[in-house]
């Protein structure tokens, strides 16, 4: 059985994006984006929901071409577009950049990929990521939590049914007071 992770930037007040869709509080550090970059080389198969698939598409593919791309930056373009992806919509016709469109029902598809043989998945994307968190598929949380309020927003977690029970698998402190803490989910 595949593991499943919930893994995003968040405030501290618990939010993945702030009204608006506003990321720029999130920035991440040179350390700590090596880290994101080093996750996508790493993941065997990403789960995104539309929103998170818009945003990352739109700058992703190219970005390693871009004047001034950094050799982090080109480093995290090559992953990005080589790793595997899912999306699930209900509303978008087509996707690229290595991935394929699930259009039905995504906690059906999730347990069906988490049950194949395989690397680790990562989810991605706050609607998407509550369905399968409701659905009690998520093995591991990877909270990156920014020293910042923002009031509001798309949270991290969504309205549960029941308790989820977690143990402390790993802290660690990047730059700029970022803090990463990551859980397993008890089973």
């Amino acid at each position: 059985m595949r593991k499943l992770t919930f893994a995003m930037n968040l405030s501290l007040d618990g939010y993945v994006a702030a009204p608006g869709d506003d990321l720029g509080w999130s920035v991440p550090s040179d350390e700590l984006f090596q880290w994101w970059s080093d996750r996508v080389g790493s993941t065997d198969l990403a789960l995104y929901g539309r929103g998170l698939w818009e945003a990352m598409s739109s700058h992703w593919p190219t970005a390693d071409q871009q004047p001034g791309a950094t050799p982090a930056e080109k480093e995290y373009a090559r992953r990005w577009r080589d790793m595997p992806k899912a999306v699930f919509s209900s509303t978008i016709s087509t996707v690229d950049w290595n991935a394929r469109l699930v259009t039905g029902d995504a906690v059906t598809e999730i347990t069906r990929l988490k049950a194949e043989d395989g690397g680790p998945m990562d989810i991605g994307g706050a609607t998407l990521a509550a369905a399968a968190m409701r659905a009690g598929l998520i093995d591991e949380y990877v909270l990156v939590t920014a020293p910042v309020l923002v009031g509001g927003g798309k949270p991290f977690f969504t309205a549960l049914d029941n308790w989820v029970d977690l143990n402390l698998a790993e802290t660690r402190t990047f730059p700029d007071g970022i803090l990463l803490t990551r859980y397993e989910t008890k089973r």
